[in-house]
Formats: C-alpha cells, structure tokens, sequence
C-alpha cells in the first residue's frame, strides 16, 4: 500500500445533511479500528458542485457517489484490500 492514501468527504449542506454527517464518524473509526489513522489523511471538504450525486467521498481523487452508512465499510473494503493486493 502507498504511504498515504487522501479520503476526502464532503461536508457541503447537501451531503452532510443527505448523511455525511454519520459517514464521517463511520470512516473516522473504520480508521482507527484498522489502524489505517498513519497511512490516511482524511479530511472534510467544501462543495464540489456534485450535490445531485452526493453523498460524495473521494479516494484518491476517486469521485465516490452515492455514498451512506449502509455502504461505506464495503468501500473503504475494497480499496484496501486492493491497495494491499498491488504491494
């Protein structure tokens, strides 16, 4: 896996208010429970202008749309667990 991986989530009033708000602590302690807190830098962020599609995260630059409670451990899966296949 790369010595940093950037996860922004956005905080904009749509999608903070269309979930985000509970994704945040979701991902926060998704880091912490697999001591990822080293290797992430995660942040919160302003609009992108994609609110239609929102609740937005991105990895690595990635635009992840749709993103809820219900489906975020199975993201934040994924892309670890092919981070850690390309080593």
């Amino acid at each position: 896996m790369s010595n940093e991986t950037d996860i922004t989530i956005c905080l904009g009033s749509s999608c903070f208010s269309r979930g985000n708000r509970y994704t945040l602590e979701l991902i926060k302690n998704y880091l912490k429970e697999h001591n990822l807190e080293e290797q992430v830098f995660f942040r919160g962020d302003l609009c992108d202008g994609l609110c239609e599609h929102g609740p937005i995260l991105k990895i690595n630059g990635e635009v992840i749309r749709d993103v809820t409670s219900d489906n975020v451990f199975e993201i934040l899966n994924e892309y670890f667990s092919d981070e850690g296949a390309e080593e």
